[in-house]
């Protein structure tokens, strides 16, 4: 016989070999390699059978069918037990691999199931992030640890487009006036109100609580024009017929704004929660509450979805969280 006999003969006989390999995996069965595990544990039939859920005849017909399939021994029978051979020490070695992996996926996916994992984006303006989003997240970390939580803080408008783009789960803000309010699912969770902030040293401090007119002189840094709380702080203007400041400094930007304000005689809104978080000694001591003989109050503020998006467990979950967190805080107040 020649080179290229023999090389054609061995090939085919890796064929066969793998053929027979892959048709023996495909004939294992979980139940296999449950008792196979069982087996290597107990080191006996009769309690490898009642650790699968099986009867002992049943048990050892099991293990016929699968010496039979592999063409070789898994145990030598002893006076008392079994022993697996070196064939069934390998077989339960990944036996014991694949029943981890498959338990590791049964819990990701009932997680998933459940909510209790996955990534979720949410949005929300200034006010309720700091008195609601935050504290909520707490909860979720909790709660669902698994669970990846996005937040985006900007102004309604920008907010809602973002959610109606898919971009965003769901997002605790205003439906905007210029979009339909039927594309969404609203559900009203609180009402908004701001304090003025000004910087340590600032003019109107000591003074009593200032008023409308005596503000009018500074620069305010505000949200852009058309947003709820530029809105309700102009209008207050109008109400009193006072002269609005003729300097505003539009950003939606939190962060920018303290800066601006840190720096400068200016006057800024910020939302309760947030501007007694920076009215404190330490790193944001540089900011005080201005006390006002006016109140700034802006129109309620909801938890919103997309009409016609069912949320995902994940979303679900966060989603139920910041609700809970929404009410009790209500129900402190």
């Amino acid at each position: 016989m020649d080179d290229k006999s023999n090389v054609g003969h061995s090939n085919l006989r890796r064929r066969r070999a793998i053929a027979v390999d892959d048709e023996t995996t495909s004939r294992l069965k979980l139940a296999h390699l449950r008792l196979v595990a069982a087996l290597a544990d107990t080191g006996m039939v009769s309690a490898a059978a009642k650790a699968v859920g099986m009867t002992q005849p049943a048990a050892s017909r099991r293990i016929a069918e699968l010496e039979a399939l592999l063409d070789a021994p898994l145990c030598d029978r002893l006076s008392r037990g079994v022993r697996l051979t070196p064939l069934g020490h390998a077989l339960a070695r990944h036996a014991r691999s694949v029943l981890l992996h498959l338990a590791q996926a049964e819990r990701e996916f009932a997680d998933l199931r459940a909510g209790r994992r996955g990534a979720v984006a949410i949005g929300a303006v200034s006010g309720p992030a700091v008195e609601i989003a935050a504290p909520a997240m707490a909860r979720v970390r909790a709660e669902a640890p698994g669970v990846e939580v996005d937040i985006r803080i900007d102004v309604s408008t920008a907010l809602a487009r973002e959610l109606l783009a898919s971009r965003l789960d769901f997002i605790i803000a205003r439906v905007p006036d210029e979009l339909d309010p039927q594309a969404f699912e609203s559900l009203a969770i609180g009402v908004e109100e701001a304090h003025v902030v000004v910087r340590r040293g600032h003019p109107l401090l000591g003074r009593g609580p200032a008023t409308l007119a005596d503000t009018s002189g500074y620069e305010w840094v505000m949200q852009p024009r058309g947003t709820p709380l530029r809105r309700t702080v102009e209008t207050l203007f109008q109400a009193a017929n006072v002269a609005a400041p003729d300097r505003f400094l539009a950003t939606t930007s939190i962060f920018l704004t303290m800066m601006l304000v840190a720096g400068s005689d200016a006057l800024a809104p910020l939302a309760t929660a947030a501007a007694r978080f920076v009215d404190h000694d330490g790193a944001v001591g540089r900011l005080a509450i201005l006390p006002t003989a006016f109140s700034i109050v802006v129109q309620p503020y909801s938890l919103i979805a997309l009409r016609n998006r069912a949320l995902s467990p994940a979303a679900q979950t966060v989603y139920d969280i910041v609700r809970q967190q929404a009410f009790s805080g209500a129900r402190r107040g």
